[in-house]
């Protein structure tokens, strides 16, 4: 049996699944500190549109006044995970683990690198190559090819004491055309992708959170 309780939230607004993911992190930091059964979750959802800005990010990587995101429809916070900007929205798997890493005896670092590993191990299901890129957390299409260097999955991550939260952002069917907002996760010179679009057609996205949640549930079994 797993030792991580996957949740599907489905479509919901960033500050309803903030409330859900901090509840969560709380309870499991009360649990921890008092020795009691600590319960570790895997949230999945999927946000309506809406950017985020981590704790080291930079205003000006946001590249419209915060008025033009109102009439675009696009919420806009400043969250407490590390990370540059990014965009959430419809097409996407955003996975909150809410996880007590000294269940697995991981570090930090050990544990964005196995979120890495998942992602790619997702992406091979599909015959794609997903890749890491030194100092660049996520997983990445083509890094180190001049020019095609793109991000598909987005990675950025809050602990205490070793318990987590926040996660990850993987582009399924997402239109790509929010991110030319901002300049994603800080970087003005790579591009973005998503599933879909390598792919060349929509995929089924409810089948793409069973095969990912899956993936998850066995890597932290």
């Amino acid at each position: 049996m797993s030792r991580v309780i996957y949740k599907d939230l489905g479509r919901i607004d960033y500050p309803e699944a903030l409330r859900v993911q901090t509840e969560a992190f709380e309870a499991l930091l009360r649990a921890k500190a008092s020795g009691e059964e600590r319960s570790n979750t895997l949230f999945f959802c999927e946000h309506n549109p809406v950017l985020t800005l981590g704790k080291s990010g930079k205003e000006s990587n946001l590249l419209v006044s915060e008025e033009y995101l109102k009439q675009l429809g696009v919420a806009y916070f400043h969250v407490n995970r590390g990370g540059d900007i990014t965009y959430h929205g419809p097409g996407q798997i955003t996975g909150y683990p809410i996880l007590d890493l000294d269940t697995w005896h991981l570090g930090l670092k050990q544990y964005i690198y196995l979120l890495e590993e998942v992602i790619i191990r997702f992406l091979a299901l599909y015959g794609i190559k997903g890749e890491r890129l030194e100092g660049a957390t996520g997983v990445w299409l083509e890094p180190h090819v001049p020019g095609r260097a793109r991000k598909i999955c987005a990675i950025g991550v809050k602990s205490s004491r070793f318990v987590t939260m926040h996660g990850f952002a993987l582009n399924i069917n997402t239109d790509l055309r929010n991110f030319a907002l901002i300049n994603p996760c800080g970087f003005t010179n790579k591009g973005i992708a998503s599933l879909a679009g390598e792919l060349g057609e929509e995929q089924d996205f409810e089948q793409a959170k069973i095969r990912l949640a899956d993936l998850f549930l066995k890597q932290f079994a």
